[in-house]
């Protein structure tokens, strides 16, 4: 479980870094929404230079193959929620970085989720089977009469 909360860590910050690096280049090349065919392929040919929208792409990347890496090995029962400790990072930086206001309302829903978080990761070390050397000396004690 240790591994897969050190790679799930960096994992959710390269991730969370570069959707903050996407929001802010997007934000500096302008709104989608209010322009026509040729703004849009404009703003798309000028996203692909910009250092912002390359280094986040990259960051999430990143992520795609730590998140890959840990599905190799953990159920994704536990390793999907644990992508929900993003949230503290996208708020802490869309705070500071974004200067984004986050209201306690949503402090306190981010905190309901690293609890959810927390219950879900103990379950899965709870409900582990035990090794099969640990079974096997059990039983052949019993046997002995020890």
């Amino acid at each position: 479980m240790f591994k897969t909360l050190c790679i799930m860590m960096l994992a959710v910050t390269a991730g969370t870094v570069g959707d903050i690096l996407l929001a802010k280049g997007m934000k500096e090349l302008g709104d989608l929404s209010s322009m026509n065919l040729h703004g849009i392929i404009d703003t798309a040919l000028r996203a692909m230079t910009t250092w912002k929208i390359i280094v986040g792409t990259a960051m999430l990347a990143i992520f795609f193959f730590l998140w890959l890496a840990v599905l190799s090995w953990e159920d994704l029962s536990v390793a999907l929620p644990m992508q929900a400790l993003n949230y503290v990072l996208v708020a802490l930086l869309a705070k500071y970085l974004l200067h984004e206001q986050v209201s306690p309302l949503r402090w306190g829903g981010i905190l309901l989720v690293c609890v959810g978080v927390m219950l879900i990761t103990k379950s899965s070390t709870a409900n582990k089977p035990q090794p099969a050397a640990t079974v096997g000396a059990v039983q052949s004690d019993s046997r002995s009469g020890g």
